[in-house]
């Protein structure tokens, strides 16, 4: 596998853009994603009860048609507590996209982020689709204006794309995310579209995203708030010519799992580093755990904790909230028998031994501490088992960007 240049764009036949259509002030808000030829979809979706309109609109395409054309999404205007009125401007924005490229209007998808409860300008929609139809473009640049388009609170776009060889066939993988703040398990307050050549079934699509997800965007958080639009598509177009992948047990679907994840880590990450007001990377591995779940329960549990993330804001070792948080976390684990340590560029310092303190250097770890990526591994001695967690600082900003979101 290997790292190349580019985003949604890689992958042979898939061609993208993103443009101002006015439903922000001097900003790009729109962008879309485009095959030449019908794809193969699979999705994940928020676990929020409050879904927005563009989430029910997916779902009923990636789970009753399972192919797509295209997706137009929107920054700017979540379309979320809309009612019907919204989602009808979901079906409006499919039958615009499907008359001008001439597909039908099930074959698009749609996407929308930004204000919860406000209808979106649906002439301005209308006018962006036909605007950005004959500005699609396979270049990598026009990947990355689709990147910058759904940028919300995000400060840096997000893309990246991998290519493997599967089947005696070059294969790509390429995505692009945004996410910043309204970030937490499950399906991490986000959008993502993965896009990629290989030729797999829709069965085992699906089955290779919602496996993905498990250690990837749910392993994410940045202020304990799961969002209405939380949307992940991947949409494959089979241009990649390798034999179709149809068994889960095959080198070719490992191959191509090993991708995705890939991809699908390098985003998660990217969201984490960028949380609203961050200043940080906070990455949290649990090892030694007795199983999978006590693993990923106190990982999360860590990387949530706002009196955790405070003290990395501080660059302050203050190990007793790391403990606390695992403590109530609900996994069943001897805090007599914990070891952890903080890592970074700077190095690596043991914190605790057996559930106390080892008598570090303060100095020590204060300079591991204000590293711009910090992680704490915490060995619990019980087995095998383990699980990574991302987050970031919590700092004054986050109130700041929150209170003035609207505005």
């Amino acid at each position: 596998m290997q790292e190349i240049k580019g985003g949604v764009t890689a992958a042979k036949g898939f061609t993208a853009i993103g443009v101002a259509a006015g439903i922000k002030k001097d900003r790009k808000d729109m962008a879309m994603i485009y095959s030449e030829t019908p794809c193969r979809v699979a999705g994940t979706f928020t676990t929020n009860i409050v879904k927005a309109a563009p989430v029910k609109w997916d779902q009923g395409i990636v789970y009753g048609n399972k192919t797509a054309h295209a997706v137009v999404v929107n920054s700017g205007v979540a379309n979320a507590c809309t009612g019907e009125e919204g989602l009808g401007y979901c079906r409006e924005t499919a039958a615009e996209t499907a008359r001008l490229f001439g597909i039908e209007k099930n074959q698009v998808l749609v996407a929308s982020t930004g204000v919860i409860g406000q209808q979106i300008p649906i002439d301005k929609i209308r006018a962006g689709i036909g605007k950005m139809k004959p500005l699609l473009s396979a270049a990598p640049a026009a990947g990355t204006l689709a990147a910058e388009a759904i940028m919300t609170t995000d400060t840096v776009r997000k893309e990246i794309a991998v290519t493997a060889q599967i089947g005696g066939k070059t294969v790509t993988v390429g995505g692009m995310c945004k996410g910043s703040g309204m970030i937490h398990p499950n399906m991490c307050t986000m959008l993502s579209f993965v896009t990629t050549d290989v030729s797999i079934s829709q069965e085992l699509l699906q089955q290779a995203l919602s496996e993905s997800v498990v250690d990837t965007y749910n392993m994410v958080s940045v202020d304990g708030d799961t969002s209405t639009n939380d949307t992940c598509l991947l949409l494959a177009n089979g241009l990649a010519g390798n034999p179709k992948i149809t068994a889960a047990g095959s080198e070719d679907y490992a191959l191509f799992t090993e991708a995705l994840n890939y991809v699908n880590t390098y985003l998660a990450k990217q969201m984490a580093a960028d949380g609203e007001g961050a200043t940080k990377l906070f990455e949290v591995r649990v090892t030694g755990a007795a199983t999978k779940e006590q693993a990923v329960t106190l990982s999360k549990s860590i990387v949530t904790s706002s009196l955790t993330k405070a003290a990395i804001y501080g660059n302050d070792a203050n190990w007793g909230r790391i403990l606390c948080a695992m403590g109530y976390s609900g996994a069943s684990f001897d805090p007599e028998k914990v070891d952890l340590y903080f890592e970074s560029a700077a190095g690596r310092l043991k914190i605790i031994e057996n559930g106390v303190s080892t008598g570090y250097s303060e100095e020590e770890a204060t300079k591991i501490l204000s590293e711009n990526a910090v992680t704490a591994i915490a060995d619990i001695k019980m087995g095998d088992a383990d699980a990574t967690a991302w987050g970031c600082d919590l700092t004054y900003d986050y109130v700041k960007i929150n209170a003035d979101y609207r505005s």
